[in-house]
């Protein structure tokens, strides 16, 4: 009877919750993980960071990011949106470097949905060599010498050596992945979907803001040392 009782309150309370308006509360394990240890943030200190790692080849990264730009209106002062394109080898990593090289020139406001579009819509890019990258680019309306320059530059390469590593050490093994202030680990869950992450997303930075915690930001990563002659 009293299991019964509980199954009862199980099913009704979260309807009741529904009806007023509240979302379901977030679920540790299925809707964000613990990063433990911490880790340190990808962009700089002093806001809470969301960071998205992403990778223009992901469909479900095409998806979600409407989704994004709706959030990213309405995102509170005291936080950071922090997009970090995921370098998992091979052609994503030129994506990457056209994605890092776009941001060192100011033009990831006018190019970051476009990227998506050629992508998955326009199938401009079809290898993913770093001349396709650049070309598609320069179709956006950048200076093609200066994309290839930038996307070669030693500042470049040391972000997607930095994307590689902060992946690996907040344990992102697809995407879109968000992670919260370098703490929380945020995925999109089969029942809840996007706008159930968009939630989850709303209460850890409440989270983080009440525990008035922003990390500081990871060190540039250091230039590999020449090999031994």
């Amino acid at each position: 009877m009293l299991r019964s009782l509980a199954l009862i309150a199980a099913l009704v309370l979260p309807a009741a919750a529904s009806a007023q308006g509240a979302p379901p509360a977030p679920r540790l394990g299925t809707d964000y993980e613990v990063i433990t240890p911490a880790q340190t943030t990808f962009g700089g200190p002093g806001k809470i960071e969301v960071a998205e790692v992403f990778s223009y080849h992901c469909i479900h990264c095409a998806d979600f990011q409407p989704y994004m730009n709706r959030w990213k209106a309405k995102m509170p002062s005291d936080v950071r949106l922090t997009y970090v394109h995921a370098a998992f080898g091979g052609a994503i990593d030129n994506l990457a470097r056209g994605f890092f090289a776009a941001e060192t020139l100011g033009a990831t406001e006018r190019t970051h949905d476009a990227m998506f579009r050629a992508f998955h819509v326009d199938r401009k890019i079809k290898t993913g060599a770093i001349e396709e990258v650049a070309d598609v680019y320069a179709g956006l309306g950048l200076d093609r010498t200066a994309v290839l320059n930038t996307m070669n530059s030693f500042g470049v390469t040391s972000k997607v050596n930095r994307s590689k590593q902060f992946a690996q050490r907040t344990g992102v093994n697809a995407t879109p992945t968000i992670i919260i202030n370098g703490k929380y680990r945020v995925n999109a869950s089969a029942d809840r979907g996007f706008d159930g992450m968009l939630q989850t997303i709303d209460f850890l930075v409440a989270r983080e803001r009440a525990a008035g915690a922003a990390r500081p930001a990871a060190p540039a990563a250091a230039p590999a040392k020449p090999a031994a002659r």
